[in-house]
């Protein structure tokens, strides 16, 4: 099997490239990625030179690429997203252009040269905030930001070409992931590399915002129970009910790293804030998956790891390689 991995070099993708090549030996993998501030080929340095796996630099959104990419290609699964809050309210239309135009161009090539199968990798933000209860795959979607819509945009454009073209796509909306290789503008890794810096961490307003949370060996696990045993056309919510307020995990990782209360900065907070989310997972629980790694594990070995790769994380706050991969890619 021939499987097309976009955004594989991100942090997300670049574990599930990892993860295919390690438990599948006769898979191979391409990863499309165009490179933007959050790709970093560093992720892949341990599968670069095998055979089984190929990286070429392009955008999703350049439908003669994708085109002369997917011809050859049995399986698509769709990481490549803009997928920062904070920068979608700053920039939309690279959101719109990633999110949406991207996922159009992917399902347009999926048509043409008859995929298999087609996983997108979506959001719980799609449905907006909840006081109460949980997500199933049938609540309505109501995003409250730039990057939040156009994630929903491209679950909606999945809908309509399995519907009208018969395209076989399969929907996936996650929780919040943390782990290894993230890159260190959302929370976990921001206020672990903060912290290791002996800088504050901002939480926005109260902190009182809950969110659940996934390991990344536990999603990369997911989406393969999803590609071996999930049914076309269906949406599938991957949740672990680890739901935690902010300020919590903000106090879970200043005791970690050994630091106290006053390293905690407390910021307005942003616009259009959800304060809740949260998903209901049995549909693809049926399908035989639980997550393995719980949260106490989860944040000990993420800890671990950014304590361990200073150099990775180092390199990236400090711009240092923002300005390599310019030179060597030509970006």
């Amino acid at each position: 099997m021939k499987i097309l991995i976009t955004g594989g070099a991100g942090f997300m993708g670049s574990n599930a490239v990892k993860y295919f090549l390690k438990n599948y030996p006769d898979i191979q993998i391409v990863n499309l990625d165009k490179l933007t501030y959050a790709g970093n080929l560093e992720n892949l340095k341990e599968v670069e030179n095998d055979f089984r796996y190929k990286f070429i630099k392009g955008d999703i959104a350049d439908e003669k690429l994708v085109d002369e990419v997917v011809k050859d290609i049995d399986v698509i699964i769709n990481y490549a997203a803009e997928t920062h809050v904070d920068r979608s309210i700053l920039d939309p239309k690279a959101f719109i252009t990633t999110d949406v135009l991207g996922t159009y161009a992917l399902l347009e090539a999926a048509r043409k040269y008859n995929i298999k199968k087609y996983i997108q990798i979506s959001t719980d933000e799609v449905f907006g905030s909840i006081n109460n209860g949980k997500f199933t795959e049938e609540s309505p979607f109501e995003p409250n930001s730039p990057y939040a819509a156009s994630k929903a945009g491209g679950d909606h454009l999945c809908r309509s070409y399995f519907k009208t073209y018969g395209i076989p796509v399969i929907v996936t909306h996650s929780c919040n992931f943390f782990g290894p290789y993230q890159y260190p503008e959302k929370l976990i890794p921001l206020f672990i590399t903060n912290l290791l810096e002996n800088k504050k961490v901002p939480v926005y307003g109260d902190g009182q915002q809950v969110r659940e949370w996934i390991f990344t060996e536990d999603h990369c696990r997911a989406i393969d129970a999803i590609l071996q045993k999930g049914e076309i056309g269906e949406v599938y919510n991957i949740g672990t009910g680890n739901e935690i307020p902010n300020i919590e995990i903000t106090k879970i990782l200043l005791k970690k790293i050994g630091k106290d209360e006053s390293s905690i900065d407390h910021v307005k907070d942003r616009p259009g804030h959800d304060r809740r989310y949260a998903i209901d997972s049995t549909k693809l629980r049926k399908l035989g998956w639980q997550p393995e790694v719980n949260f106490e594990q989860g944040i000990k070995q993420t800890v671990d790891w950014y304590e361990q790769n200073e150099q990775w994380w180092k390199r990236i706050k400090s711009g240092e390689y923002l300005e390599y991969y310019k030179k060597q890619y030509q970006v």
